[in-house]
């Protein structure tokens, strides 16, 4: 196997922590001026090495898997993070977007209710605005949960944590494509054919779940086409769940380095330490810690707490 756990975290935390200082910036400003390194201030006016939600909600998933797979402590943890700064950089929320806080609230409400098996439900409330790219964000650590599972099996865990935040099956299914391709990083020795598996796997599962032709419209670039040979100019990279899948699995296959994939999905401007961090979760897999820039590992807030997080998830999952 090639990445594990820590490099995993590492990736997330590093292409989120190269995003925030540019997010909501226009790819037109992006060209102009490219990120090209782990810079501080810009738009969250947060020093260099400042990691946002995405990293913390990733953090606090992790966490919980090493407790022991509960719906119920993550949960927890995601209401920990929002009322009490609970895994932040710098014990302070400066980005929380508006559906996920919708969701957390929500999901206050649940855990302080009488029936906390509410959670496994909250996949049948589904609207059209459930999908941003909040869960995708945040869902890399539960690869080591679904791995070896059968495609339906994991697709069922998958959406079930999705919806904690976002509850559409076109965001479970972002997810499912996410994870699965990560499973296959750990299998191939090469990135494009653990692609061409995942097309090959998501097919498979979509016949077996019977997934509806009107949902099967939104994964084309990615499924049944190659999204390898989209051209650069129509890749979108704004906080729609298509979009940043898209953006950043064009980013990782179209480039042949940790710091080549990140930087090419920053770039793309607009939500760019959402789609930075997609990006690096899945270039920290295959790359491993070796190859990501040092100066910007050590750059990292709390660097020693992502580590020694990984170590527990990688004892937890490889014993």
């Amino acid at each position: 196997m090639k990445g594990n756990a820590i490099d995993l975290l590492l990736g997330v935390a590093i292409g989120d922590a190269l995003g925030v200082p540019y997010e909501f910036l226009s790819r037109e400003e992006m060209v102009a001026r490219p990120a090209k390194g782990m810079v501080g201030y810009g738009t969250h006016h947060q020093p260099a090495g400042t990691w946002s939600d995405d990293s913390s909600l990733t953090f606090c998933l992790a966490e919980s898997l090493h407790a022991g797979y509960s719906l119920n402590t993550t949960a927890a943890n995601f209401i920990k993070w929002r009322n009490y700064a609970y895994w932040t950089a710098r014990n302070e929320i400066f980005d929380i977007g508006v559906t996920t806080n919708r969701a957390i609230t929500r999901l206050a409400k649940i855990l302080n209710g009488e029936d906390p098996a509410e959670l496994r439900l909250l996949k049948y409330e589904a609207e059209e605005f459930d999908n941003g790219n909040g869960s995708l964000m945040r869902i890399l650590p539960l690869l080591f949960e679904v791995k070896d599972k059968g495609l339906k099996e994991q697709f069922e865990i998958i959406w079930e944590n999705s919806a904690l935040t976002h509850r559409h099956i076109r965001a479970a299914m972002s997810c499912m494509i996410y994870l699965n391709l990560a499973e296959n990083l750990l299998i191939e020795q090469d990135k494009n054919s653990a692609y061409q598996k995942t097309r090959c796997d998501i097919n498979q599962l979509w016949e077996e779940m019977n997934f509806s032709d009107a949902e099967k419209t939104h994964f084309a670039r990615i499924v049944q086409n190659d999204i390898r040979e989209a051209k650069k100019e129509t890749i979108l990279s704004g906080g729609y769940v298509i979009e940043s899948l898209e953006a950043s699995l064009w980013s990782f296959l179209n480039t042949e380095s940790f710091e080549s994939a990140v930087l090419t999905a920053i770039n793309f401007g607009h939500d760019t330490d959402t789609n930075g961090a997609i990006t690096g979760g899945l270039a920290g897999l295959y790359y491993g810690r070796k190859e990501m820039p040092e100066v910007w590992i050590v750059s990292l807030a709390r660097m020693e707490n992502i580590i020694e997080l990984g170590e527990k998830l990688e004892k937890k999952y490889r014993s």
